[in-house]
């Protein structure tokens, strides 16, 4: 287990000890999310990087010893993490990259990243006999706590837009979590999420406001610099809503770089709708966290629209401390992204997921990837979480009567 050695607010830097405070800063309130710091040196003596090339756990739960969690402590059942880390070339000569890879998160088992963040929260609360884990989600969240709550027994209470994908509700009924659908935007029940589990005394997995939401999804960079050798690339680019992923990712490859296990931080590049971009606006203008004010979100890529990022200190930072960029991509960007990465990966991503690949054509056009450059496009979200996207980016196949001469000749073939 990697004792917490303290907390310490993205704001102001005012530090807590281990159970002092549950959510964020009490100076600097929701925006002062909080950094789960560890005692680098006694972990270097402790852990040692070469003893990942002999362990067999297939799932983050390999890298126990860097998260905040007792050894004997249960977990969800689920394998959760060490999903594949294709080399693509042809993504590679696609977006004019010396080489590149997809990480696709998309095969967790509820279909995203979020399964990474969720089994930490859930093993915590279970850890703590907490007996409701609540949150609010555009979705994918949603669907990766009441799965992973499933696998456990634990009581699940989701609050969730009402226009949500169809497919993200029906997974979320369908693992048997208490589902709110809640007539107005994501922030709004972000807010009406948290202010119940106050008064209740349920756990709080809200992305940002939860810290060990991070803790979770830094699994991810842990994977990325294990399947590459421990050489990591250049850069790494990633789609960004609240910001908590991108908070996750630097996070990783920050402890990675504290125990002495890589080189060097990759630069990271966060991909937002433009429809949903406070966080580009804020990184190109030079604003504070602190100062970032609200936006109507409007995006087709539901699992990153967000109004308020609810992880924006974190997300900024990981930005500005690694020389990364934001960079904003149009919805019709990220529709044609879909069947682009599927058909030079394999990979079936959802929106969310496949602008990634819109944002890295950005980021190479506006030089902040350089052609030399090797990058890591991580692929967030399954292609199935919304098919009525995936169907408006391909249209129909060819209809034809059951004639062999007629499907000749829609083949072309005669």
């Amino acid at each position: 287990m990697a004792d917490i050695l303290k907390l310490r607010c993205s704001i102001c830097e005012r530090e807590y000890a281990p159970g002092e405070v549950q959510y964020t800063c009490p100076v600097c309130g929701q925006v002062g999310t909080l950094d789960v710091l560890y005692d680098y040196p006694a972990l270097r003596q402790t852990v040692d990087r070469d003893y990942y090339s002999f362990l067999h756990d297939p799932s983050m739960w390999r890298y126990r010893a860097l998260l905040p969690i007792e050894p004997e402590a249960v977990v969800s059942p689920l394998t959760v993490g060490m999903t594949p880390l294709y080399h693509t070339p042809r993504l590679a000569r696609a977006l004019g990259l010396r080489e590149a890879w997809a990480k696709d998160d998309g095969s967790n088992p509820t279909g995203s990243l979020k399964d990474r963040a969720s089994a930490l929260v859930v093993a915590r609360a279970m850890a703590a006999q907490v007996g409701i884990v609540s949150t609010a989600s555009t979705g994918n969240a949603a669907a990766a706590l009441a799965g992973v709550g499933a696998s456990v027994g634990m009581k699940i209470v989701i609050f969730v837009p009402a226009t949500a994908p169809e497919a993200k509700i029906a997974q979320l009924l369908v693992y048997g979590a208490t589902v709110l659908l809640v007539e107005d935007s994501y922030d709004v029940a972000f807010d009406l999420c948290f202010e119940i589990c106050e008064v209740e005394g349920w756990y709080c997995r809200n992305t940002g406001i939860n810290p060990f939401t991070v803790e979770g999804k830094k699994t991810a960079a842990f994977e990325i610099a294990e399947q590459m050798g421990w050489d990591v690339p250049d850069v790494v680019v990633v789609s960004v809503g609240d910001g908590n992923i991108i908070a996750g990712v630097h996070k990783g490859f920050r402890d990675l770089y504290e125990l002495g296990w890589i080189k060097r931080i990759p630069r990271l590049i966060g991909v937002q709708a433009e429809g949903s971009s406070p966080l580009v606006h804020a990184w190109e203008s030079g604003i504070s966290a602190a100062d970032m004010q609200p936006v109507e979100a409007t995006t087709i890529a539901d699992s990153i629209s967000a109004g308020v990022p609810r992880d924006r200190a974190k997300a900024l930072r990981a930005v500005r401390q690694t020389g990364g960029a934001f960079v904003a991509v149009s919805d019709e960007a990220i529709i044609e992204s879909i069947p682009a990465v599927a058909r030079l990966t394999g990979v079936f991503a959802e929106p969310a997921a496949a602008a990634v690949y819109a944002g890295t054509q950005r980021a190479v056009s506006l030089g902040y990837i350089q052609p030399d450059e090797r990058a890591a496009l991580l692929l967030t979200g399954n292609g199935l979480k919304d098919v009525k996207r995936a169907q408006q980016s391909v249209g129909e196949g060819l209809r034809v009567p059951p004639d062999l001469t007629a499907i000749r000749r829609a083949l072309g073939l005669s």
